[in-house]
């Protein structure tokens, strides 16, 4: 029998300020007594342990905005046939322990009764077997047992296996065993059979032998042909990154690698290296988020907003000063909005400017992309996206509008600094300011003002106030699909939507052109795919297709050509005017009247 206590997540909700959602966990097959029901729960500090109060059977962690835990070990009982009515650590279920002479004894222990030494008890799931022993002493003379000994020991006398010999007798325990009896004891030499190479079907053992032999080289097979090759005695060849085959004496032996289970931490990810065979986890890269009326996601996974309107130092590397990255915000069509303009990247003395409509400048000249400056960095382009890689690892993805993406490999951790955080691994100090001082979320604008970098001079506007209430109610239903499953494919087991949708409403409380809300799905789309999870076309089912962004630095060269055309064609257009009306020697100098006009039809007069 067992108890089973359930807690409800409102019950939870009221004592600790979260409730969260697990599956209910069979008591009978785990050793669980406590079950955690309810809705599952966000949660804000990425990666730190998440605590249940006096509940000791689950280790709570947050991961990807939702408290996921995990049940204790317990011992297995599924062929336990009988429970404890309450286990004593309030966690496991145990087999019932056994009471004996007024001790306990738990399910699975032996003991010997301390007045019978031929007495041995045995406890299983509260039922306690006896077992006697039996004594058998080959030899005629012997001493009486020993204290906590059962049976009597034979007076110098050797007993080996099956055998009795007497004091000084020698005697064989097998063919390369010889052994002697001294004073009781059997003294005893054994060969050590060496190692052979051949096969076992071709070892052989002549008469009186104690060791196998090898046969000539002649009589053994020194090929193998697998899959119409044939490969030398001891060739060893590799069939996959997790099995190889060896020629053995002519037999193919092959071995498979069993990899162990990975499970890793919300700061990793699994990898299998090229070439090898099993997955083992690496920490993963840092990724900083910005999107909409900006709203940021840093590399420890802290989301919140800020509408700044001035420039910023997103990241930069702030231990040995590789790389700086910043960001210019303006204003929208409203006051109280903006969004970010400009991106700008300072690497090895060169200054990359992204800006809207995918317009890119390197050390404040325009470029056409694909750009590639040396082994340092390289500039892409796809029909949504401009995509910078650098010769340090970090990467920029740029959409030319607002969504920006930051990446950074582990190597920088507990260096960066900026809007997106340190990259430590821990989320609740990212809102670090520049002068150390760790802010909480209600003083968002001081520590977001502290990386303000330019001067007053980069600002466009005052400081921006965000409406109290939403005044359009009927226009947050447009950010309903973040909270619809088949929308983003089941994402919403993977990562929780909330922040998405808290980032959503907010958007299209203020919003200039109606379409925020696909700036917020666009961002968690992202988010989803690069967890591994097949999103459908969201655009399409949305109503958020996608505008092609023209590169004006691509069509530039083009223009040029067809401007520098048209101004050709007018040049020679206006020279053929000012010929046609300059007159020639004979209109100048010769009468009208003597002019006779040509025929057209005429034939001139031959040369004399």
């Amino acid at each position: 029998m067992y108890i089973q206590s359930r807690y409800i997540a409102s019950k939870i909700s009221m004592l600790f300020g979260f409730s969260v959602l697990f599956l209910v966990l069979a008591a009978s097959t785990i050793g669980i007594t406590e079950t955690i029901a309810g809705q599952r729960e966000s949660c804000s500090n990425e990666g730190e342990e998440v605590k249940l109060g006096n509940f000791k059977c689950f280790k709570c962690k947050c991961q990807n905005g939702f408290v996921e835990c995990e049940p204790e070990n317990c011992p297995v009982i599924d062929d336990c046939y009988m429970l404890e009515e309450r286990p004593r650590n309030g966690c496991c279920q145990k087999c019932k322990d056994c009471f004996y002479r007024g001790r306990r004894f738990p399910s699975g222990s032996e003991w010997s009764d301390p007045e019978d030494s031929c007495s041995t008890f045995q406890c299983e799931a509260g039922v306690i077997t006896e077992t006697i022993q039996e004594c058998y002493t080959p030899c005629s003379k012997t001493i009486p047992p020993r204290p906590g000994q059962c049976c009597p020991t034979c007076l110098r006398k050797c007993i080996l296996g099956k055998g009795f010999h007497s004091n000084g007798k020698h005697f064989a325990a097998d063919r390369c065993t010889s052994c002697e009896c001294v004073n009781g004891t059997s003294i005893c030499h054994r060969n050590t059979c060496p190692v052979l190479e051949c096969s076992p079907e071709y070892q052989k053992v002549n008469p009186g032998d104690c060791c196998p032999h090898c046969p000539p080289v002649a009589e053994v097979r020194s090929t193998c042909t697998y899959h119409n090759q044939t490969f030398q005695n001891e060739e060893t060849w590799i069939l996959g990154p997790c099995r190889s085959c060896k020629c053995h004496s002519g037999e193919i032996r092959c071995a498979q690698t069993k990899c162990p289970k990975v499970k890793c931490r919300p700061n990793e990810i699994s990898i299998t290296p090229e070439g090898q065979c099993c997955t083992r986890c690496v920490e993963s890269a840092g990724i900083c988020t910005v999107f909409g009326d900006p709203h940021y996601k840093t590399f420890d996974g802290k989301h919140f907003s800020f509408q700044g309107s001035c420039k910023y130092q997103l990241a930069a590397d702030c231990h040995d000063h590789t790389f700086a990255i910043r960001v210019t915000n303006d204003g929208r069509l409203k006051n109280s909005t903006t969004r970010t303009r400009t991106v700008t990247l300072k690497i090895r003395g060169i200054r990359v400017n992204l800006g809207q409509k995918f317009r890119v400048k390197v050390n404040g000249s325009r470029v056409s992309v694909p750009f590639n400056l040396k082994s340092i960095l390289k500039i892409d382009q796809s029909a949504e996206a401009i995509f910078l890689t650098t010769e340090i690892g970090l990467q920029i993805e740029w959409d030319g509008r607002s969504f920006l993406q930051i990446q950074v490999p582990p190597t920088y951790k507990n260096k960066l600094c900026g809007l997106c955080g340190n990259f430590n691994g821990i989320s609740r100090d990212d809102l670090t300011s520049r002068e150390g001082i760790n802010c909480s979320d209600a003083k968002i604008w001081k520590f977001a003002n502290s990386w303000k970098v330019g001067g007053q001079k980069t600002c466009n506007k005052r400081r921006l106030i965000r409406p109290q209430t939403c005044k359009i109610h009927s226009q947050l239903s447009l950010c309903s699909p973040l909270l619809e499953s088949t929308t983003f494919g089941g994402c919403d087991s993977h990562i929780n939507p909330h922040n998405y949708y808290e980032a959503c409403k907010q958007d299209m409380c203020d919003c200039a052109s109606q379409t925020c809300y696909c700036e917020s799905f666009a961002a968690y789309a992202h988010e989803c795919g690069r967890l591994g999870v097949s999103v459908p076309n969201w655009r399409r089912i949305t109503n958020c297709q996608f505008e092609p962004t023209h590169n004006k630095n691509q069509d530039h060269s083009a223009t040029m050509k067809k401007t520098l055309h048209k101004t050709e064609e007018k040049q020679q257009s206006e020279r053929l005017r000012k010929k046609q009306r300059r007159p020639d020697f004979f209109t100048r100098h010769v009468p009208k009247a003597l002019l006779i006009p040509k025929h057209q039809e005429r034939t001139p007069p031959p040369l004399q």
